[in-house]
């Protein structure tokens, strides 16, 4: 199991959400990402998804 961490920010910069979880891999972990933002309504917020070792999962602008 991999971690990752979800990122979403305002557009003035501030961070809304950071928050870390893991998946088998980096399919997996754009699906949990994409869920988590629509649970707590972030689609259309600036958001990023990365692997620890840094690769960009999911991004948004």
């Amino acid at each position: 199991m991999k971690t990752y961490t979800l990122t979403v920010f305002e557009k003035t910069g501030e961070k809304l959400l950071e928050e870390t979880f893991t998946a088998a891999s980096d399919e997996e972990a754009k699906k949990i990402g994409e869920q988590k933002l629509k649970e707590k309504h972030y689609e259309e917020k600036t958001h990023r998804c990365t692997s620890s070792s840094g690769k960009l999962i999911l991004f948004h602008r």
